[in-house]
This record gives structure tokens, sequence and C-alpha cells, in this order.
């Protein structure tokens, strides 16, 4: 079988980057984004991305990296409220948005994973995320058209994972990364711990090896989006 690790998330990256590229970056909020990865990205210098991810990250961490080096041209995303640059970028013009609803979002990519170019949905019937998409009418009811979702590049985090690239994934830090690791041409993942073959329990595995190209440890930072605490009660 074909050698899947490699050092680090720079070397991961080597030879499957460029200009104009669709990039697919799991994760949501910062729970369970690929850093090393994003950061690695970013390095690379590689321009144009259209970046499909159901956040942008936060100033100065995750996706926001990009975005401050101005290598994202497109974000096709579910929401984006916690990234001031972003807001910045959009307001003036600087950055096209494809704004999808949170499951239809999920389902473009699952659906480009599994070969389906296209499917129906109610979400967004009677709104401006209908404006110019293919309507049609099932059992008395109106739906619209929406098209999967293929990138160029998926980067994905996992909890574990082995040589082969099966993954497992913690608990809610799975959200986009399977569907996303299967609708990319190339699919690299950083894990938190890499295992050797046969070590992991084939009943937990989340997404088999067959979907990941590439596969690294990498470190992580695991920062918190948002904080918040409850003031300390006078004695």
């Amino acid at each position: 079988m074909a050698n899947k690790v490699y050092k680090n998330a720079g070397e991961a990256l080597q030879g499957v980057t460029f200009d104009g590229m669709m990039v697919m970056a799991g994760g949501f909020g910062l729970c369970g984004i690929p850093e090393n990865l994003i950061a690695a990205l970013r390095d690379t210098g590689v321009k144009d991305i259209t970046a499909v991810s159901n956040n942008a990250g936060v100033d100065g961490f995750g996706l926001g990296l990009l975005l401050e080096t101005r290598q994202i041209k497109k974000m096709i995303s579910s929401y984006v409220g916690e990234n001031k640059e972003f807001e910045r970028q959009y307001l003036s013009g600087e950055l096209e948005l494809e704004f999808n609803p949170q499951g239809t979002l999920a389902e473009r990519c699952r659906a480009g994973g599994a070969g389906i170019p296209g499917f129906y949905t109610k979400t967004g019937v009677g709104t401006v995320i209908a404006e110019g998409k293919e309507h049609r009418e099932f059992n008395g009811e109106t739906y619209i058209l929406e098209t999967g979702l293929v990138a160029d590049l998926s980067i994905v985090k996992a909890h574990k994972g082995d040589a082969q690239g099966n993954l497992i994934f913690n608990k809610t830090a799975r959200n986009f990364n399977p569907m996303m690791a299967m609708a990319g041409k190339v699919t690299v993942a950083e894990v938190e711990e890499l295992v050797p073959t046969g070590s992991l329990d084939p009943d937990e595995i989340d997404l088999p090896g067959i979907f990941v190209q590439r596969i690294f440890q990498g470190t992580f930072e695991k920062r918190i989006e948002q904080r918040t605490v409850r003031k300390r009660e006078a004695v």
C-alpha cells in the first residue's frame, strides 16, 4: 500500500496546492479545525482560494489567518459572525460570499463525496437563498435544486488516525470533517494521535482510510472561541 504518512503539515501539502483552488476545511467554530494545515496553507502563498467551511474562523486563528493574507477570494459558508476581518472584507467588496443554510452546506459536501451532482431541498424556498435556482414541486411542495460540492483539497482534523488514514473523531469535533474528507479530490488529515495500522477497533472508525490520501500527527493549541464565566459572588 502507498505510504500516506507525512512528517508535518508543510510536507503533507507539497504538490497539491495551486492558485484558484477550492479548499474544504472541516470544523465548527474552532472545534475540530485543521489548524496546522491552515497555517501551512498560508505559508504556501497560494491565492484566490474558494474556501468551503461552516465559518471563517476568528481574527488571527483558523481561516482568519488566510483572510488576513488575502489568500481567500470566496467563502462558501453558513456562519461568519466571529470574524471582524471577514466582515470588513465582505462589506468593502474585497471578498465574495455564498451563504448556505447549515444543513444544506453539509448535504452539498456529503452529496459531492457520494457522487451526487444535485439534490432538492425545501430549505431556503421563498428567501434570497432560492434566487436563481431551479424550483420543482414534489407532492404539492416546492423545492429548490442545490448542487453537490467537490473540492480540489480537503483538510480535516481527527482525534486518532492510523497509517492508512482511518480516522476517529472526538465527539462533536466530528462535525463537518467526515463529509468534507469524502468530497475532496485530495484529502489531508491531521490527527492528535497517529497509531499503527490495525490498532484501531474497526467498529470505532468514523471515516475509512480510502477517503484520506495523506496524514500526519500535529500539535494543537485548541483555542476556545467564546468563554462565558459567572461573576464571583461576594462572600
